[in-house]
């Protein structure tokens, strides 16, 4: 297969790019970015098969025609709330199948409303397929097939914020901890302050006991139009709660409602965090997920719990890369814009990102292995 993975130089997309070139079935992988350097740099790293082009995610017509003769583009181009629907929009014209790590609600709101246009023009966009989201759908999704019926599913996620870099993810944590965001409650979307209901959640260590609060994702919006189930939440927090403190002063002030603010409190943040996280920085960082399910089997009350952890690098790039290849093998028939709780089947999805490192948990100790 050929594909080219937009943003592939930047801190999540380097990682499925590195395991894409590892792939025998992936012939042809082109790293297209806006720092065109570091994608050349990182190509002459991962050998002959691997060249390097500028994108400029802005430019409409120089997109569709990098995208244009793929089989699969990756989308890692961030942050999402202004690129997803830009890079669907692109594929849909150049008529290339799309794998992304879509993290923002907005975004994949936008995406879904592209679906029509993506199955006229026969091809498949998964989008979210990442850490959260990605993961934690497919750990969703891989509970709910063992329910007669899914009353609730509450997704959390949690980590160290020095255990990644790049100004999308800052901006990303910006968007989603701001403002009025959606939830699935009582069979509906609903709309409630970011940051609140405030409780305190185990993940995998080194994360180990933190307070997660509602946050803007995805999972909300996508995992209810495949699973049936009453409440579908999704939670995320820091382990560094002076940072969490910072940042809800800053919503609190009105300095990250609009994407103008957000890129200068991003701005801001990236060149301060380097020095803020180093203080009590841990031995060893980390990031986790947690996913509760709970429902009937036989008529009788159920609740199943699932986790991964990893460095975030990894729990974002690897199933990014896992699904741009299931794709490519034609292992997905669904067209259209669709997500990975919806196309990918889990054991073998989780198989295959387990074999890459990610370790994936059950219980609600997280502390055992998952056995697929």
């Amino acid at each position: 297969m050929k594909v080219i993975a937009l943003g592939g130089a930047g801190a999540m997309g380097r990682t499925a790019v590195k395991d894409l070139a590892a792939s025998p079935q992936v012939e042809e992988l082109v790293i297209a970015d806006h720092n065109l350097e570091e994608a050349k740099r990182l190509a002459l790293y991962l050998g002959e098969k691997v060249r390097a082009i500028h994108v400029d995610a802005n430019d409409h017509a120089s997109l569709v025609q990098a995208i244009r003769g793929f089989d699969v583009a990756l989308g890692t181009v961030g942050p999402f709330y202004k690129y997803e629907a830009r890079m669907i929009r692109a594929c849909i014209e150049a008529g290339v199948n799309y794998v992304s790590i879509c993290d923002d609600y907005d975004a994949a709101e936008e995406a879904l409303s592209l679906d029509g246009q993506a199955k006229e023009a026969g091809i498949t966009a998964v989008t979210g397929v990442g850490w959260t989201p990605g993961i934690t759908n497919v750990l969703a999704r891989l509970a709910a097939d063992q329910l007669d019926e899914v009353e609730e599913i509450a997704i959390s996620w949690g980590c160290h914020a020095s255990d990644t870099a790049g100004k999308a993810v800052t901006l990303h944590y910006l968007h989603a901890v701001t403002g009025m965001i959606p939830t699935y409650v009582d069979g509906r979307i609903t709309y409630i302050p970011a940051g609140s209901g405030l409780e305190r959640v185990r993940f995998p260590e080194p994360v180990g006991a933190i307070d997660v609060f509602h946050a803007g994702h995805p999972e909300p919006i996508t995992v209810p139009r495949i699973i049936n189930a009453r409440t579908v939440t999704l939670k995320g927090g820091l382990v560094e709660g002076y940072l969490v403190k910072l940042c809800n002063a800053l919503v609190r002030l009105r300095l990250t409602d609009t994407p103008y603010k957000k890129d200068l409190v991003g701005n801001f943040f990236n060149r301060v965090l380097p020095y803020l996280e180093n203080v009590g920085r841990p031995p060893e960082t980390c990031s986790a997920c947690r996913v509760d399910v709970t429902g009937k089997v036989g008529g009788r009350w159920t609740h199943l719990v699932y986790g991964a952890a990893a460095h975030m690098d990894v729990l974002t790039g690897i199933p990014a890369s896992v699904g741009v290849q299931l794709v490519g093998e034609g292992k997905v028939s669904t067209r259209g814009v669709t997500a990975p709780e919806a196309c990918f089947d889990p054991p073998e999805f989780l198989g295959r990102i387990s074999e890459r490192g990610i370790k994936l948990y059950r219980g609600a100790g997280m502390e055992d292995p998952l056995e697929l």
